[in-house]
Formats: C-alpha cells, sequence, structure tokens
C-alpha cells in the first residue's frame, strides 16, 4: 500500500472516533488547541520564516508572500477563529422533522459529517488551523495537501493540534498534513474515492483547474474572486469612495478584494474624479474603458473582452455602464461567482441587483472585506464556495456537513 493509500485511509478510520464525541469535548479540544497555537508561535514563526526565506527565492510575488506571511498577531487570529468555532452550535446531530405518510411512518432529516475532507491549497498556512477547527467540530477528520510555499508552517501548526488530539487519547490522522508537496503523489490523493469524500482545493487559476479536472472525488471549487463594486446613479458618493477604497486597498492579495468598479453613466462626472483622487493617493494603476479614461492620470485603456482579471494587487478595471442591467451583463460576463456589491440608494435597484446577479454573495452598501467567514459569523471558514453544490459562499459548519433520512415505523410494511 503506497504512503498516500495508507494516510487517506487512517484519516477515515480516524473520522469514525470523532463521531461519538460530544460537543462539549470537542469544544474543550478545540479551546485547547488554541491555546497550544498561541503557547507555541516562536517555533511556528521560525517555521513559517524557512517558508518566507524559500519563497523569496523563489521569487514568488507579493500577494503570495502576504499570504503566506504569518506573525503573532495573524497567529492569534487563528487561534481566536478556532476558539469561534468551539462557541458555535454544533451542527452534527440536529434533526428536522419532514412528514408523516398515510401509514404512520415518520420522515425526518438529520445532519452528519461528510466524513473525510481534503483540503489542497497553496501559501495559506492559516488554512490548516481553520481547516482543522472546522472540520474537527463538525466530525470530519481532514487531509491537509498545501504547496511546498507553506509545508514548514502548515506542518507546526498542524503539529501543535495534534499534540492536543494525542493528550485526549485521539489519532493524529484527524488532522493529517501531507508530508510531501510532489504533484504526483496529489494526483494520487485526488483518486482516493475509497477513503476521502470531498476534495477542496484552495488556490490559484491553475491549481483548481488541474484539481476539477483529474479528480475522482467530488470537488467544491474555491474559484479566483474577480469582485466588483457597481456605484449607481442613485448612490452616496461618500459611501461609494470608502467602499471603493476598502475593497480594494485595505488588503490586496485576498479573493475577496474589488478588483472592478462599474459606475452608472449619470453619476460619473460626480464620482469618478473623487474616486480618482482617492485611488491615486494610495498608487492603484488603474485600467479603464475608453469612457471612463479622461478621470484618470494615464490609464490603461482596455478593449471591451479585456476585462475580469484578478490582480491581488494595487490595481483595478473601470467601466461606465449605461444602467443597472449593463452593470448585471458584464458581472454576468466577467464576474467569478465570487462576491458583488452594489452602492445605492434606490431600494429597487439593490434588490433588483441581488436577484439577478450570480454569485455567492451579494452585498449592498457594504464592503466586499466582509464576504468572510468570520465576519459573517460563521466562524473560521474553510474557504469560499464558487459552485453551486451543496455549499455555496463562505463554508462554515453546516457546509461541512450533509443531511441522512432517518425513518421510524412501527412493524409498517409496503404493499
Amino acid at each position: 500500500m503506497s504512503i498516500i493509500t495508507t494516510l487517506a485511509k487512517n484519516a477515515a478510520t480516524a473520522a469514525k472516533t470523532i463521531i461519538r464525541l460530544s460537543e462539549q469535548q470537542k469544544n474543550v479540544i478545540l479551546l485547547e488547541m488554541a491555546a497550544k497555537l498561541r503557547s507555541n508561535f516562536s517555533v511556528i514563526l521560525e517555521a513559517n520564516k524557512q517558508d518566507m526565506q524559500a519563497a523569496k527565492e523563489d521569487g514568488l510575488d507579493d500577494a503570495m508572500l502576504d499570504r503566506l506571511l504569518l506573525d503573532e498577531a495573524r497567529i492569534n487570529a487563528m487561534a481566536e477563529g478556532i476558539e469561534v468555532v468551539a462557541s458555535l452550535p454544533n451542527p452534527v446531530g440536529q434533526t428536522r422533522d419532514i412528514t408523516t405518510r398515510p401509514n404512520g411512518i415518520k420522515i425526518s432529516k438529520m445532519r452528519i459529517p461528510l466524513g473525510v475532507v481534503c483540503m489542497i491549497y497553496e501559501a495559506r498556512p492559516n488554512v490548516t488551523a481553520d481547516a482543522g477547527a472546522l472540520c474537527f467540530k463538525s466530525g470530519n477528520a481532514v487531509i491537509l495537501r498545501g504547496g511546498k510555499e507553506a509545508l514548514h508552517s502548515s506542518k507546526a501548526i498542524a503539529g501543535a493540534m495534534q499534540t492536543v488530539l494525542k493528550a485526549h487519547n485521539l489519532p493524529e490522522a484527524i488532522i493529517t498534513v501531507v508530508p510531501d508537496p510532489d504533484r504526483a503523489l496529489m494526483l494520487e490523493l485526488i483518486k482516493q474515492k475509497e477513503y476521502i469524500d470531498v476534495i477542496i482545493p484552495r488556490g490559484g487559476e491553475g491549481l483548481i483547474n488541474f484539481v476539477t479536472q483529474n479528480s475522482l472525488i467530488p470537488v467544491i471549487q474555491h474559484y479566483k474572486g474577480v469582485c466588483h463594486l457597481y456605484v449607481d446613479k442613485d448612490a452616496n458618493i461618500d459611501k461609494a469612495v470608502a467602499l471603493l477604497l476598502n475593497g480594494k486597498t485595505q488588503r490586496t492579495g485576498v479573493c475577496n478584494a474589488l478588483e472592478g468598479l462599474l459606475v452608472h453613466k449619470d453619476i460619473a462626472a460626480n464620482f469618478l474624479p473623487l474616486a480618482s483622487a482617492a485611488l491615486a493617493k494610495e498608487n492603484v494603476k488603474i485600467n479603464s474603458c475608453q469612457r471612463a479614461a479622461q478621470y484618470f492620470d494615464s490609464p490603461t485603456v482596455l478593449a471591451d473582452t479585456e476585462f475580469g482579471h484578478e490582480y491581488l494587487g494595487l490595481e483595478i478595471a473601470v467601466r461606465i455602464v449605461d444602467d443597472i442591467e449593463g452593470a448585471i451583463s458584464h458581472i454576468d460576463t466577467f464576474g467569478s461567482n465570487h462576491t458583488e456589491v452594489i452602492c445605492t440608494e434606490d431600494k429597487p435597484a439593490s434588490q433588483l441587483f441581488q436577484q439577478c446577479v450570480d454569485a455567492s454573495v451579494v452585498m449592498v452598501n457594504a464592503s466586499s472585506r466582509f464576504s468572510d467567514g468570520s465576519q459573517l459569523g460563521l466562524g473560521a471558514e474553510i474557504g469560499i464556495a464558487t459552485t453551486k453544490m451543496h455549499a455555496y459562499g463562505p463554508m462554515g459548519l453546516e457546509s461541512l456537513t450533509a443531511e441522512k433520512f432517518l425513518v421510524n415505523g412501527d412493524g409498517q410494511v409496503r404493499a
């Protein structure tokens, strides 16, 4: 049996041990995991230092380096995320009545773990803590296959969490880190359909496409974030500028950062000069349509087919549209089903936008940066699903469960 098959089989066996734990037991373990991350911060930082040095030598771009970097504040944020997960209601075991049939049998549904979740990700060491906590609380074992960029960091984070599992006589395989980032081993991993129940890839377009095309296991895609702010003709201009700056510049290398700005033609002359000045102050590079170019200093003019890029940096695409239908059409063409925002004081316009825009999160007068599990009250998230399987948008505890039917009778037989 290969190393990967053994690893997957051990995870499947370990998943069975979580089912018998009470919610209180799981919460105690999670709180101890959070404390262990804090007490091991120097070990984790040293491991991250190795990853950062290698990443710089390999020429990783600034966005990837930002995702990879850990400091004491980010480690504390990971610990706080685990504590939030511990405080959330446990979805596993929740039941809901469906119906009582004419013959007297009673039908209900119960939430159950998915089983073994395999996370495949790149330079995101925080995923190790988030995924480990969320999967454990929802009754799942997790296999974590990070990229080589984050390997030392991920092993240090998982090692701290595994120490707590061992102290409670639970198998370390509940949280497993694949020790070798070789792509051939990843290819073998995503074919372990006997032991793994779902694959969740997080990373660049190439990684998502590779996993989707080669996996024998269902894949929940966490695709790129081409997020737009649409400034409607009835927008409050001050709100619009604030939403633009926060969405574009607060943190650029994340999937919920703004990559596109759409502006109604009737408000363009009032709004775009203010937007231009604000973006220039933050050194944001502008790409624009021909109509919007006059409001910016030396923008790169884009053809109608050149929108839809995920910049992950201080860069944005700007387009003037004729109306809200034009904004929706642009998003249909260039959006990535992640997060879309409208700024408007017109309620029918906001309702139309939320109804018609195809994205996992659609916001009215709120920053795209709120498209995040913790910000939406889910605790730490395992990612933002952009495929419409059983989960769409930020995936918290409930998204890591399924439902099974419970049928209770009193000897009924089918005629």
